[in-house]
């Protein structure tokens, strides 16, 4: 794996940006070997609500998720600041990419919005909303920024009613790697609230509509 960095091309600031993922890369090659830290995408912020959301009677089937091939696994696929990539071996999603996002989106629409999983808990008489994501960035750049652009399609229950809608998701992450895992926590939380809110709102007749989800 090579590591471009060109301080002819690119100001202090890129190569500072850079330092961070170098030091972890350095200390792999050094005799003792760095210790492997793993990372979830399941959204620990919702434990610290006050009190769980009313239930929203949505019905929902989450469809397995579309994720970009060379981000799905374990170890981390970082964008350094001179616009090289690095994978970081000491740096780990708990499971595979893919799956980490379909379960942290999961509990974020049964937790967070308060839909009903239509695999574990049908409900008698009430059709379920399929929902597909598909993301098509999902970037993670180190002591700047988390990233995930994509776009949903939700099918309503009646099979009359669709919402399309593309997203795009930033959020800041400065400092360390534990930063930039919950700043793409925090994307997957704000995504799950987009969809639970098009999903009530397709549940009551009105048009979903797309949310404005970009940087923040």
């Amino acid at each position: 794996m090579r590591l471009r960095l060109n301080p002819l091309r690119r100001p202090a600031r890129s190569l500072r940006q850079a330092g961070l993922v170098l030091g972890a890369l350095t200390l792999a090659a050094c005799g003792t070997p760095a210790p492997t830290h793993f990372h979830s995408l399941m959204p620990t912020e919702i434990a610290a609500r006050a009190s769980a959301p009313a239930a929203s009677g949505v019905v929902v089937r989450l469809e397995p998720i579309r994720v970009p091939a060379q981000v799905d696994q374990p170890q981390w696929l970082v964008q350094l600041g001179d616009d090289s990539m690095a994978v970081l071996e000491q740096e780990r999603w708990a499971s595979p990419l893919r799956d980490e996002f379909q379960q942290a989106l999961l509990e974020e629409l049964i937790v967070g919005q308060g839909a009903i999983d239509a695999r574990t808990q049908p409900a008698p008489g009430a059709a379920a909303s399929r929902v597909a994501i598909d993301v098509r960035r999902f970037d993670s750049l180190p002591g700047r920024e988390a990233r995930i652009q994509g776009s949903w399609t939700i099918t309503g229950s009646d099979a009359r009613s669709n919402s399309r809608c593309e997203w795009l998701i930033r959020e800041s992450a400065s400092g360390s790697f534990p930063a930039l895992a919950a700043a793409h926590r925090r994307a997957v939380v704000r995504l799950g609230a987009a969809i639970g809110q098009a999903l009530a709102r397709m549940r009551r007749g009105e048009a979903s509509g797309c949310p404005a989800l970009d940087s923040r």
